[in-house]
């Protein structure tokens, strides 16, 4: 009888950190079961390097989604990437959308500064303001082989 109930203690505790780290991969991960609470907008660049799916997209600092994926347009050869923004966040059509670095050699992520219209994005709208990422390697080229000032 004994041996019985120091099985299902154990069989218990098992149980009980499986569904710690469960929950725990699902935080940590960010992943979503239940619902959808946000809208996707696109947003075209001619340049994203180093941006990759999952990077934060903020405004004022603040985080309020993710990008949800990264393609390229193979008819104007520019790279669209998906923004999923929280539903409570509205958006004007005059939005810029910015690929920044977090720090010196940090994450690239989508900063968003807001814009003066009166006209509201929708869901599957396209951000039409948008500034590439810097590309230090290429500043650096132009200035050591001398095309800087140019």
């Amino acid at each position: 009888m004994k041996k019985t109930s120091v099985e299902t203690a154990v069989g218990v505790f098992v149980l009980i950190g499986m569904i710690s780290v469960a929950y725990l991969t699902v935080k940590l991960g960010k992943m979503e079961w239940f619902g959808d609470d946000y809208y996707t907008l696109d947003a075209r660049f001619d340049s994203v390097s180093g941006l990759k799916s999952g990077a934060q997209v903020d405004m004022a600092g603040v985080e309020i989604g993710q990008v949800a994926d990264i393609r390229l347009d193979n008819e104007l050869q520019v790279a669209i990437v998906r923004l999923k923004v929280r539903k409570g966040v509205m958006l004007t059509d005059d939005v810029i959308a910015s690929v920044k670095t977090s720090g010196l050699i940090g994450d690239k992520y989508i900063k968003l500064t807001p814009g003066g219209s009166d006209r509201i994005l929708k869901s599957g709208d396209l951000i039409i303001e948008t500034e590439s990422a810097l590309d230090i390697e290429e500043l650096v080229s132009k200035y050591v082989f001398g095309d800087a000032g140019d």
